[in-house]
């Protein structure tokens, strides 16, 4: 009896994590999966019929906002890896006792809602607000000059509320890296930036392979920047998809648009992994 229970423990264990997922990720999917290839309307319902041509027709219609999802995820992402590595470098190397209060007010920002945080972003960013609006009474910008309705006021949303997911994740590689390590190549002669390009960035490696699998896939799959900050011409499919959900009930349009973005990603996902090298990136992140 004992026999069965210890090998009965370890699926015990998984079990309320398995239930969870099936529950709340297994079945939501199936349901979506289903909707896709269903057929009708809001008034008359829904019956499956196997329709994959609202594929088709999803893809054929909404590729311009796919598109755009992708490459806006893509620049903010790069954008977040320059951005974040000097912020990480710094508070991991010269943070000293002070890296929980550095890492702290970093974050405090992100413990206001994303919407309002956005939302506060777009009066920043208005005409008239303290940014603008001072350089156009100054004469330094023209009167018609904006940055709301733009593709960088969308950019620049998306980097700014997506900053901690890059940050945390490449400043706790950099803090395992033993100091030891950088004074052995600088005692074999490596100036800083050898040191730096050959021994502190392939240890980071393993942090901005998680930041940026932790970016560009929420980036790329938002619409609250886009709906708050940018207009018509930067539309995101998140936005599509929150429309086709909300505004026009079309259900079966919407599941297919959310199954060919989750695709597209996780095509890019593993493109990415291949193409770093997910297991060089595992062997250094375990010594």
């Amino acid at each position: 009896m004992s026999r069965l229970r210890r090998g009965l423990a370890p699926y015990l264990l998984v079990l309320p994590g398995g239930l969870w997922l099936v529950l709340f990720f297994a079945v939501p999917m199936i349901t979506m999966l289903s909707l896709s290839l269903q057929q009708g309307d809001i008034v008359n319902g829904y019956a499956f019929t196997g329709h994959w041509q609202t594929y088709v027709d999803a893809i054929g219609n909404y590729r311009t906002q796919l598109f755009r999802s992708l490459i806006y995820g893509a620049i903010a992402t790069v954008v977040l890896i320059v951005v974040a590595f000097p912020v990480s470098y710094w508070i991991a190397f010269y943070g000293g006792r002070r890296k929980a209060t550095y890492l702290f007010l970093l974050l405090l920002p992100f413990f206001v809602s994303f919407v309002l945080r956005t939302i506060s972003w777009r009066q920043i960013l208005t005409d008239e607000g303290p940014v603008l609006g001072p350089l156009k009474d100054l004469g330094l910008l023209g009167s018609s000059f904006h940055v709301l309705g733009t593709p960088f006021a969308v950019i620049a949303g998306l980097v700014y509320n997506f900053l901690p997911f890059m940050v945390l994740p490449v400043y706790v590689a950099l803090e395992r890296i033993d100091p030891r390590i950088i004074e052995a190549a600088r005692d074999l002669y490596a100036d800083p930036a050898t040191a730096f390009r050959k021994v502190i960035l392939p240890l980071a490696l393993p942090g901005v392979f998680a930041g940026v699998l932790m970016t560009f896939v929420p980036a790329s799959s938002d619409y609250v920047n886009s709906a708050v900050l940018g207009s018509s011409s930067t539309t995101m499919i998140g936005q599509v998809i929150q429309a086709q959900y909300l505004a026009t009930a079309d259900y079966p349009t919407a599941s297919a648009l959310s199954f060919v973005l989750m695709a597209v990603l996780l095509i890019g996902v593993f493109a990415y992994a291949r193409a770093l090298g997910t297991e060089d990136v595992m062997k250094v992140a375990a010594r």
